[in-house]
């Protein structure tokens, strides 16, 4: 009898040793966050693209004259974001480019009135959504431009025009600092009188713009 209690004591103690070398912890998945990129920062940049501008000209005939001047667009952009939670994303932007749109209109024959843009700029907010590293978006804010018009036997007439722009894009970061843009935006820039001294306002412009940029940024 005494045999045999050992002999079980000794066999339950051998299954239980083995018993929990077979015992292991599951280990955990590790966690991933939902929301790696942050737009939160300074931004910085060069954009470039296409405009087609329209100018209505009224004063001499008694109806508007369509006056077309489609060029290139090119110059700079600074703005600053904060991303709310791990989407929405708030913002402010400004912009400064030179335009090199022109052309020119018989009015009264055979003298070519000659017109255009030298500059443009604005400052919008900016709101959107950000999936991650493209941020999609919308924007709108005060536009300002420079427009001219040469008539002949004149000095060229400058004016500075001040409406209003809005337009949508997507922002797209390739790294943490560097990132890509696509936008369309439509400008009124308002109307202007262009006067000429002793014959006093000649003629009224009303400029209106839809643009398409590309361009490229830094993100601080």
């Amino acid at each position: 009898m005494k045999n045999i209690v050992v002999a079980a004591a000794f066999m339950f103690t051998a299954s239980t040793a083995i018993a929990a070398d077979t015992v292991y912890v599951v280990p955990q998945e590790p966690v991933v966050n939902g929301q790696v990129f942050s737009w939160t920062g300074f931004t910085a940049g060069v954009q470039g693209g296409y405009a087609w501008d329209n100018q209505d000209l009224s004063g001499i005939a008694a109806t508007p004259l369509g006056a077309d001047f489609n060029g290139g667009i090119l110059g700079g952009f600074a703005g600053y974001n904060y991303q709310l939670g791990n989407n929405w994303v708030l913002g402010v932007e400004g912009d400064l480019e030179g335009n090199w749109g022109d052309g020119n209109l018989t009015i009264l024959a055979p003298d070519r009135f000659e017109y255009g843009m030298d500059w443009q700029g604005s400052v919008r907010a900016r709101a959107g959504y950000a999936f991650d590293r493209a941020l999609v978006y919308g924007t709108a804010g005060w536009a300002v431009g420079r427009g001219y018009l040469v008539v002949p036997g004149f000095p060229k007439e400058k004016e500075t025009f001040n409406g209003y722009t809005v337009g949508a894009g997507v922002d797209y970061a390739f790294t943490d600092l560097i990132f890509g843009r696509i936008e369309y935006r439509y400008t009124d820039f308002g109307d202007k009188n262009y006067d000429f001294g002793a014959l006093g306002p000649l003629l009224n412009g009303d400029i209106d713009q839809h643009a398409v940029r590309v361009g490229l940024g830094v993100k601080f």
